[in-house]
């Protein structure tokens, strides 16, 4: 606005200040650009030529009005350009609170996808859909783990009322058939309690406190190996093992606890004769606990849904009472997300599975 004043009041005006004999002098007559007067006998349109100041006063007054004039045309076009650059800022804040009010509402598949220069809003958005799609699939995961879980302790109970019901029915039950009824029930509250159990200690494992103390790696293997040495025995396993990494600071029952399920997952699920691999290392990143086991190829697509829990793999059972509840693998994931870790599952080449569990050092408070 103050370029365009003075570059007005500098070239536009004719200054004459000072000059009583300018007074008289008529304006300025500018020709018509059309045929001349004498051609068809009309006069040539005079057209006033610019402002002449002859005072101080008229400076003055031209100035304000001039002033007035850019200030009002600055306004409106300012106004224009405003309410254009606040509509384009505002659209990615409109479509989020769409999306926001839709997923609100229970739809969790909605997203932003904003596009447009990387800004701010840009990077609120792209944020805003990552949020939403953990949680979709927090969401998907805990409705199919209420789905199986109901389904891992419905079916038991089924069958424990059928035996029942099928004993009570029969007016001339002797002895020993009750007694096969009470093994076969008993049987199944054995694996109703354990099922329960499982998922007591996932959910601890998920929503406990730290209690960090150094952990004997070394000492958690060889338990942990101890509690299947039958199993390694009946399937004729060969089990290596390698520390490196002696000590870690962690909590220790939950560390204990992802290495049996480890341990546990890597000899039920193996092939008879297989072998199983485990590497303890570590360094000023933490501990790496690989371990490796024979067995069935596996497709990426069920590699990576075997963290969900009461999802099993496709290798064999060792038998009834050792078939496991699908819990194990998505216990050390609560385990490694409490610690502030990963866990990383991969299929091997000829069969069998990998995983791969890192235990960062604590945060210096």
């Amino acid at each position: 606005m103050l370029g365009g004043v003075y570059l007005y009041m500098r070239y536009v005006p004719t200054y004459e200040l000072g000059n009583p004999s300018s007074a008289q002098r008529p304006p300025k007559v500018m020709p018509s650009s059309g045929p001349a007067a004498g051609d068809h006998g009309h006069a040539a349109m005079a057209v006033p030529a610019a402002p002449v100041v002859r005072s101080v006063e008229q400076v003055f007054g031209l100035l304000l009005v001039i002033s007035i004039a850019a200030f009002l045309v600055l306004g409106a076009v300012g106004a224009v350009v405003g309410w254009i650059m606040a509509g384009r800022m505002l659209r990615p804040l409109k479509a989020i609170n769409a999306v926001a009010q839709r997923a609100a509402e229970g739809d969790l598949r909605q997203r932003v996808q904003a596009d447009g220069p990387h800004d701010e809003l840009r990077d609120l958005s792209e944020t805003f859909d990552d949020m939403l799609g953990k949680l979709e699939r927090s969401f998907g995961e805990h409705q199919r783990f209420a789905a199986n879980a109901s389904h891992e302790l419905r079916t038991p109970i089924a069958t424990t009322h059928t035996l029942l019901q099928v004993a009570l029915s029969d007016p001339k039950i002797d002895l020993p058939a009750l007694r096969t009824v009470a093994q076969r029930v008993s049987e199944m509250n054995r694996r109703n309690q354990a099922t329960v159990e499982s998922l007591l200690a996932l959910a601890e494992a998920g929503s406990s406190t730290l209690k960090r103390e150094e952990v004997d790696l070394e000492a958690l293997v060889r338990e942990a190996l101890l509690l299947e040495l039958d199993a390694i025995r009946e399937q004729h396993l060969d089990v290596s093992s390698h520390v490196t990494a002696e000590r870690v600071t962690a909590d220790r029952v939950l560390v204990a606890q992802a290495l049996r399920n480890l341990v546990q997952n890597a000899v039920r699920h193996n092939a008879d004769g297989g072998a199983v691999h485990i590497r303890v290392t570590g360094g000023a990143s933490g501990a790496v606990i690989d371990v490796e086991n024979d067995g069935p190829d596996l497709s990426p697509t069920n590699v990576e849904s075997l963290i969900e829990p009461f999802m099993r793999g496709t290798g064999r059972a060792v038998g009834s009472s050792t078939r496991g509840h699908g819990l194990g693998l998505a216990l050390v994931q609560s385990v490694a997300t409490a610690h502030s870790g990963t866990l990383r599952l991969s299929a091997r080449q000829g069969g069998g599975l990998r995983a791969v569990l890192t235990l960062p050092p604590p945060a210096a408070p």
